[in-house]
């Protein structure tokens, strides 16, 4: 695992918890929800591709 992908999921939820807590500010709780929700899903994205990686590599170490 590289580092990158650690200060990438850091910078997404930062740029997030910014939106959101300017949305709730201004009355739009809703938009604030999507935006958390939008955030989140990238970051399982991202999170789902490296374990996709690590189960090909144990499979080619294993030679499975």
């Amino acid at each position: 695992m590289d580092i990158d992908l650690i200060f990438k999921i850091a910078a997404i939820g930062i740029i997030v918890a910014v939106l959101n807590q300017l949305l709730i500010r201004s009355g739009r709780e809703e938009q604030g929800m999507m935006t958390t929700l939008a955030g989140l899903i990238v970051v399982l994205m991202m999170v789902i591709q490296q374990i996709d990686i690590l189960f090909d590599t144990i499979k080619s170490i294993f030679q499975l």
